[in-house]
C-alpha cells in the first residue's frame, strides 16, 4: 500500500507523468527505426543465449575430461552425473558459441552505431529547424550558448538512450532471467543466495534516482552557463583585449569552472559512496555464493564442471542485475535531456500567412515595385517595453526613405516589424502595388520581398562567393561581380589573390568594417528583392562612398524601395522622405527640419 501511495503521489505531482512524456518524445524519433531496433534486440538475446550456452558447455567439457581421465566410477564420486562426451564436439561447441557471441556483439555494435548516428542527426536537425523557426522573442529568452549545449550535449544523450534504455532493458532482463533459471535448475539455494543483494540494490537505486534527476538538471544548467560564457568571450576577444580585461575574464572563467566543479564533485561524492556500498554488497554476495559452491563441491554434491558453471553464471547474474540498476541513471539523464530539448522544440512558431498572395505580389513587383505602409500601428516587447503607439509610415516604390532618431527609440524595431521578426499588436503593416490595389499583410512569408542589411558585421565565414550565393544559390560569377560593383566592393575584392573566392573569416575576419559592410550590402543587392532595408548598414563608410552606394542601388532598379536607418544626416539629401522616431511616435519630418539637421551636423 505504501508503494502504491507513493506512486499515486508522484503521478499527482507530475514527476512520473513528466518522465513518461519525455520517454514518449524520445521514442517518437526512434519509432521509424523499429525494425533495426528489433534486430538489435534479437541479436542481443542471441548473444546472451550463446553466453549462457557457453557456461553450460564449459561444465559438460570439464565433466567429460574428468570422466575420460578417471573413469565413470571415479567421476561419479566427484558428483559427475553424465557420461563422457567426445572432447572435439564439446570443445567445438564451446568455441562456436564464443564466436557466435562475438559476432552477435559486433553486429549489435554496428547496428547501434547506425541508429545512434541517424537518430542523433534527425533530432539535431529537427531541433535546429525548430529553434530557427521559433518566435524570435521567445527564442531569445535562451542564451545562444545554452541552445548550443542543448543542440549538442542533450541531443547526444537522448540519441544514445534509444538503444541504451528499452532494448538494453529487454536484453539484460533476458540475461538475468536466463542465468537465474540455469542456476536455479542446478542449485536452488545458490540461485536465491545470488539474489540477496537485490532488495538492497533496489533501495539504494530509489535514493539514487531521486538525487540523480536533481544533479542532472543542475549539471546541465552549469554546463550551459560555462558554454555561454566561453562563446561570448570568444566572440568579443577584441573588446576584451581593448579594455584590458584578459585577466578579469580569466578570473571569471575560473569562477564559472568552480561553480560547475562544485556541482560535479558533490554528485561524484554521492555516486562514489553509493557505488562503494553497492560494490561491497556485491562482493559479499559473490563471496557467499563462492563459499556455498566450494562447500557443495567439498561435500561431493556438485562436480568441478558445475562449480565452474556456477562461478560464471553467478558473475553473469550479478553483472546483469547491476546493468539493470545502472539503466536507471542513464534513463534519468536521457529524460532530463529530453525535457530540455522539448522546452525549445515547443517554442511558439512563426506564422506564415498568405504565401500564395506574397508570391503573386513578388511576380508583379518587377514591373511596378512595392510600397510599404504602417497604419495606426502599436508594438510593445513582451518585456513590457512600449515602442510604438498609433504609428504611421509610408515608403513608395522607387523611394529612399530614412529613419532617424535617438538610439533605443525604435528604428531597428521598425525593421523587425517590417520583417515580421516581431509583430504589431494593433493597426496594420502591409506591402502592396499601387496601380493594382493588391496588398498583403506583413508576415514571415512576406520576407522574400525584402533584402536586409542589419547593424554590425554580418558576413559569414566561407568565401566571398559563398556569402553572395546565400540569398541566390544559382548566382553566376557575372551577377556576383555586378552586385559587388553596385556596393562599391568590386575594387578591393579584385585585388585579393583569389578574387570572389577569397576566404572570409568568422564575422568578416580579414576585412575592415567598411569592407565587410559593402560585402553585406552586395549580398542583399544580389537577391534583387523589391524592398531593401539598411539598418545603419553604411555607418562604416565615408560620406562619398555612402552616397555612391545608394545611388548605384537605386539607379540599378528604378522601382526598388529603400528604407534605411541612420545617425548621419549627410545621406538625407538623397532621400524622398525622412521619418523621426521618438517618444513612441513615427513622424514625417518637414523639409525645414531636415535642413536644420543637415546644418547642425
Amino acid at each position: 500500500m505504501t508503494i502504491i501511495k507513493k506512486i499515486i503521489k508522484k503521478i499527482k505531482d507530475g514527476s512520473l507523468s513528466e518522465a513518461f512524456l519525455e520517454c514518449k518524445w524520445i521514442y517518437g524519433y526512434a519509432f521509424k527505426y523499429k525494425l533495426s531496433i528489433l534486430v538489435y534486440i534479437l541479436f542481443g538475446i542471441a548473444g546472451t543465449a550463446m553466453g549462457l550456452g557457453s557456461s553450460i558447455v564449459s561444465k559438460i567439457l570439464i565433466d567429460s575430461v574428468i570422466v575420460l581421465r578417471y573413469g565413470e566410477e571415479a567421476a561419479k564420486s566427484m558428483a559427475v552425473t553424465t557420461g563422457a562426451y567426445p572432447l572435439y564436439i564439446t570443445a567445438t561447441a564451446y568455441v562456436l558459441m564464443g564466436l557466435l557471441t562475438i559476432a552477435a556483439n559486433a553486429l549489435m555494435s554496428r547496428i547501434s552505431a547506425k541508429i545512434d548516428i541517424k537518430v542523433n542527426n534527425e533530432i539535431r536537425a529537427d531541433i535546429y529547424d525548430k529553434i530557427l523557426d521559433a518566435d524570435w522573442e521567445a527564442a531569445t529568452r535562451y542564451h545562444s550558448g545554452d541552445l548550443l549545449n542543448r543542440l549538442n550535449s542533450d541531443v547526444s544523450v537522448v540519441s544514445s538512450s534509444v538503444l541504451g534504455w528499452i532494448p538494453n532493458l529487454i536484453t539484460k532482463l533476458f540475461q538475468f532471467a536466463g542465468a537465474f533459471f540455469v542456476i536455479f535448475y542446478y542449485d536452488k539455494t545458490l540461485a536465491l543466495l545470488a539474489l540477496i543483494s537485490a532488495p538492497f540494490t533496489i533501495f539504494v537505486s530509489r535514493t539514487l534516482m531521486k538525487k540523480m534527476r536533481q544533479y542532472n538538471k543542475k549539471m546541465k544548467e552549469a554546463s550551459s552557463k560555462m558554454l555561454a560564457f566561453n562563446q561570448e568571450s570568444f566572440q568579443n576577444i577584441q573588446t576584451i583585449k581593448s579594455f584590458g580585461m584578459v585577466k578579469s575574464f580569466g578570473d571569471r572563467m575560473r569562477d564559472v569552472q568552480t561553480e560547475y566543479a562544485g556541482i560535479a564533485l558533490d554528485f561524484n561524492k554521492f555516486s562514489v559512496g553509493t557505488s562503494a556500498v553497492m560494490s561491497l554488497t556485491g562482493m559479499a554476495v559473490s563471496a557467499l555464493c563462492f563459499g556455498w559452491g566450494v562447500f557443495r563441491l567439498w561435500k561431493g554434491f556438485i562436480s568441478y564442471g558445475t562449480m565452474t558453471m556456477f562461478l560464471q553464471l553467478a558473475s553473469t547474474l550479478t553483472a546483469a542485475f547491476a546493468s539493470l540498476i545502472g539503466l536507471v541513471p542513464s534513463a534519468i539523464a536521457a529524460t532530463t535531456s529530453a525535457g530540455r530539448l522539448m522546452a525549445v522544440s515547443d517554442l511558439p512558431k512563426e506564422v506564415y500567412e498568405n504565401e500564395e498572395a506574397v508570391d503573386e505580389l513578388m511576380m508583379d513587383s518587377a514591373q511596378s515595385g512595392v510600397y510599404v505602409e504602417l497604419s495606426d500601428a502599436e508594438f510593445s516587447y513582451k518585456s513590457g517595453n512600449a515602442v510604438f503607439k498609433h504609428a504611421n509610415f509610408y515608403a513608395d516604390a522607387g523611394d529612399i526613405v530614412a529613419l532617424v532618431g535617438p538610439s533605443g527609440e525604435g528604428k531597428t524595431t521598425l525593421m523587425r516589424v517590417l520583417l515580421s521578426i516581431v509583430n504589431i499588436s494593433a493597426g496594420r503593416a502591409v506591402l502592396g502595388i499601387e496601380n493594382t490595389g493588391r496588398q498583403v499583410d506583413v508576415s514571415a512569408a512576406s520576407r522574400k520581398l525584402f533584402s536586409y542589411v542589419p547593424q554590425g558585421n554580418t558576413v559569414f565565414s566561407g568565401t566571398i562567393a559563398d556569402n553572395m550565393r546565400m540569398l541566390k544559390p544559382d548566382a553566376s560569377e557575372e551577377e556576383i561581380v555586378e552586385a559587388l560593383k553596385l556596393a562599391c566592393a568590386y575594387d578591393f575584392v579584385m585585388k585579393l589573390p583569389d578574387g570572389i573566392y577569397s576566404p572570409v573569416g568568422e564575422k568578416g575576419g580579414g576585412f575592415s568594417e567598411g569592407q565587410a559592410q559593402r560585402l553585406a550590402i552586395a549580398r542583399a543587392v544580389i537577391s534583387d528583392a523589391p524592398v531593401l532595408l539598411l539598418d545603419e548598414a553604411t555607418s562604416a563608410l565615408d560620406v562619398a562612398t555612402e552616397r555612391k552606394v545608394l545611388k548605384n542601388i537605386m539607379g540599378h532598379s528604378k522601382k526598388k524601395t529603400c528604407i534605411l536607418t541612420t545617425h548621419r544626416p549627410s545621406v538625407l539629401g538623397v532621400c524622398s522622405r525622412v521619418y523621426r522616431i521618438s517618444d513612441h511616435k513615427i513622424e514625417q519630418m518637414e523639409h525645414e527640419e531636415i535642413e536644420v539637421l543637415l546644418k547642425d551636423f
